[in-house]
């Protein structure tokens, strides 16, 4: 396959499109946001079309459907086409119940950001993201063939029934979106307490950033089991908070069970004057040190710039990047504990 035609030039069709780009496929591109595919244009995703029939898909083609889950269960309807065809949204039983076509395969990247649209976009957005596959009612071939586009795009598929992925991402993505819309709501209710916003909280509340136009559209759509997800939140806090026995006991099992999510990391903290080149050294450091970095995070300082930067490792780095680190200058810290 090297011909692709992406439905919906946002955040995830664009970066897909790129990535297709990149690999020698020959992209096409739709959307009914004029704005959102010439931005796809412009960061030289795809080549615009009119619409999706005026496009002559044949086998050996692709064809992603990229937009709200409303829009993809509306096209599914009365699509009628021999290509091959994928959608990418984040709700899997009712598209799936749409499908009339047999050349179709449900899936979801589960990668994204906070911020939406084309600008956005990046070919490296689904690196190391797991990609769920639906089977739907394609046949193995094209089952996969999916796989191999997604491994291809640096994603790690994963088989799943549409009524299990749906179960799953309510409570993994949809129940704390929400969680994060309670939490900003509630800490209006304390004067005061958005100035004392730090690590954890700010950590808790990243996905409230997001489109809410677009999240009103995924809840819809997955509405019975994320309010199965909110009524089991409600009874467990009820609980919780109501013995000091049942509080402990799910204080220890979260953080073994997040000791379990973030096996093998090392942490190691470091502060940043409010100076240019602290960045800069910072990566002569990571550079030097040739350690393996997973992730990080600026807590930035109330008042002008610096703060204190958390670089989080392979276990094992920590000595190495800490004695970079302060061969530039800098005092790390190595946190006993996490």
């Amino acid at each position: 396959m090297a011909r692709a035609l992406i439905s919906g030039t946002g955040l995830i069709g664009t970066s897909i499109a790129l990535g297709l780009r990149n690999l020698g496929w020959d992209t096409l591109g739709w959307d009914t946001n004029a704005a959102a595919l010439d931005g796809a244009v412009a960061a030289g995703a795809v080549d615009p079309v009119d619409r999706i029939d005026a496009v002559d898909l044949g086998p050996d083609d692709l064809l992603v459907l990229a937009s709200p889950p409303a829009s993809v269960i509306a096209t599914l309807t009365d699509l009628a086409t021999g290509a091959l065809v994928i959608d990418v949204a984040s709700v899997k039983t009712p598209i799936v119940g749409a499908a009339r076509i047999q050349r179709f395969v449900g899936t979801h990247p589960m990668a994204g950001r906070e911020v939406t649209g084309p600008d956005a976009a990046r070919a490296a957005l689904f690196r190391g993201a797991t990609w769920v596959i639906v089977p739907g009612t394609a046949g193995e071939a094209d089952i996969d063939t999916v796989e191999q586009i997604v491994i291809d795009l640096g994603a790690r598929p994963v088989r799943m029934t549409a009524e299990d992925h749906d179960a799953a991402v309510a409570r993994i993505s949809h129940l704390p979106q929400i969680l994060a819309a309670a939490l900003l709501e509630g800490a209006q209710q304390a004067p005061g307490s958005m100035d004392l916003a730090a690590g954890s909280f700010r950590d808790l509340t990243r996905v409230a950033a997001s489109d809410p136009g677009v999240w009103m559209d995924i809840l819809s759509a997955n509405r019975s089991e994320v309010a199965r997800a909110v009524e089991w939140l409600r009874e467990r806090l009820a609980a919780v908070v109501g013995s000091d026995e049942d509080l402990e006991e799910t204080l220890n099992e979260a953080r073994r069970l997040r000791a379990a999510l973030g096996h093998g990391l090392g942490i190691v903290r470091v502060t940043l004057e409010d100076r240019p080149g602290e960045m800069a050294a910072v990566g002569r450091a990571l550079a030097e040190s040739g350690v393996d970095l997973r992730d990080l995070q600026l807590r930035h300082a109330p008042y002008g710039g610096g703060g204190i930067l958390t670089l989080s490792v392979r276990s094992g780095h920590e000595a190495a990047l800490s004695s970079s680190l302060e061969a530039e200058g800098f005092s790390a810290v190595v946190p006993s504990s996490e």
